[in-house]
């Protein structure tokens, strides 16, 4: 006999475990299903450990910059305390017992199984049945893309989930993809003496982002002593105690280890989706303001292919909860002032549209761009002050579409830039703004100036 209950979470990472928790602290009865960690990639794989892996890297860059400021220091990098503190701080050992326990104890029924949605509101999870009166959340998340080159299949490449448990690190290693994931482990692995080669098929790094910032990045990468290969696809992977990687041009690149870094996408085959009239071949969930993707069925998270960051999960599940409560005013979900940030040495922040993508939709594009040396935060900081303010202005409505913040934190620098984004702050009001001096913040004041 099926378990009547109210709702059944499908997944159960950053949005879907917020999903469960506040539904079930609301009252109602809530089934959380997945075989995987509670908590998915964020907390494990993804941007705990990582940025653990990244401070660590950054104290290294930090101390050879002593010399000729602050006197001389040397610096032996060691991994062995980075891959402690991830297993022992970040992951339990890959153990998720304190955040199945943290679900439980907001009311939710966990399940470690595999689930199919086998009618309208009737989910299938090992021996039990469910029947869910108020919905499904489909919350399931995405995996790495792995692809289809030639001789790759089989061999011993990494993912960022080996990448990220690696207790030792390689001689050398080749980065397939030059994306945010791929350019922040590269150069992770590069300041701690591996031997890094980038390979990105398009002819930038870090293409979704602003010209000015895969400049930036690939310069600054290249002083950590990174090699790049762009615009030229990797044809063809070897192995023989060592990759071989032949390129379009002819050329081959050489590593010890192969890290696979060319995006992730959705795998929800054998979920079901078909029996609830959502398309399961479908590259994303497609869902509506209100995160619905069919009649009392949401998704949220990275399933739905709209800005695959941790933050935007959080944002979805909250739309999707106040949804399936019938909150009064409950809102709808809007993108335009989406951030995002790369957290290389120095961060780039981005927030909303770049200025081809402002252009792309036919608006009247502006532009201002600042360096973050001539500032005086920035001339004051001199060793690793590399970075810039650009703004992206809609002229015929005054307002700041876009906005990419890089620098030495440019990740917090960014967050004024994204409440005017966000909230349409007129750019005439901005340019009246009191910026605290010296602070890296005074940059993107200078930008404003230039509109």
């Amino acid at each position: 006999m099926a378990e009547q209950v109210d709702v059944v979470v499908i997944g159960l990472g950053v949005g879907g475990e917020e999903t469960a928790g506040r539904l079930a602290q609301a009252g109602l009865d809530v089934v959380g299903i997945d075989p995987r960690l509670v908590g998915g990639e964020c907390p494990y794989w993804g941007c705990i450990p990582s940025k653990m892996m990244i401070r660590a890297a950054n104290l290294v860059a930090e101390t050879r910059r002593v010399d000729g400021m602050a006197g001389r220091a040397t610096v032996e990098p060691d991994w062995a305390p980075v891959a402690r503190r991830i297993r022992d701080e970040a992951t339990d050992n890959w153990n998720d017992q304190v955040a199945v326990d943290r679900l439980v104890g907001k009311g939710v029924t966990f399940l470690r199984e595999r689930a199919t949605i086998t009618a309208p509101g009737t989910v299938q999870a090992g021996d039990r049945t469910f029947e869910a009166s108020k919905g499904i959340v489909v919350a399931t998340g995405t995996v790495p893309v792995v692809p289809p080159i030639e001789g790759l299949a089989g061999t011993p490449f990494w993912t960022n989930h080996e990448a990220i448990e690696a207790d030792t690190l390689p001689a050398s290693i080749i980065v397939l993809g030059g994306g945010a994931i791929g350019l922040e482990l590269a150069q992770v692995f590069a300041r701690f003496g591996v031997a890094v080669t980038v390979v990105e098929a398009a002819d930038r790094v870090l293409v979704l982002e602003e010209p000015e910032s895969s400049a930036l990045a690939q310069e600054v990468l290249e002083r950590d002593g990174i090699t790049f290969r762009t615009g030229v696809r990797a044809e063809a992977v070897s192995y023989d105690d060592g990759f071989t990687v032949r390129l379009g041009d002819g050329s081959a690149v050489t590593g010890e280890k192969l890290l696979v870094a060319t995006g992730r996408r959705t795998d929800v085959r054998g979920l079901g989706l078909d029996a609830v009239g959502v398309d399961p071949s479908a590259r994303f969930v497609a869902v509506d303001e209100q995160l619905r993707a069919a009649s009392n069925v949401w998704a949220v998270g990275d399933v739905t292919g709209i800005g695959a960051f941790t933050h935007n999960a959080m944002y979805q599940a909250n739309v999707a909860v106040l949804d399936i409560l019938g909150a009064d005013g409950a809102p709808r979900a809007r993108y335009h002032a989406m951030p995002r940030v790369t957290f290389t040495d120095p961060e780039i922040g981005a927030v909303g549209l770049t200025e081809q993508q402002a252009r792309d939709q036919g608006l009247d594009v502006r532009t201002a761009i600042t360096q973050i040396p001539d500032s005086t935060r920035g001339w004051i900081h001199k060793a690793g002050n590399e970075g810039f303010v650009k703004v992206v202005m809609d002229a015929s409505r005054g307002v700041l579409v876009g906005a990419t913040s890089a620098g030495p934190v440019g990740g917090e620098v960014l967050s004024g830039l994204a409440v005017a984004v966000h909230a349409a702050v007129p750019v005439k009001e901005l340019q009246q703004m009191i910026f605290a001096y010296p602070t890296f913040h005074r940059a993107y004041g200078e930008a404003l100036k230039n509109l």
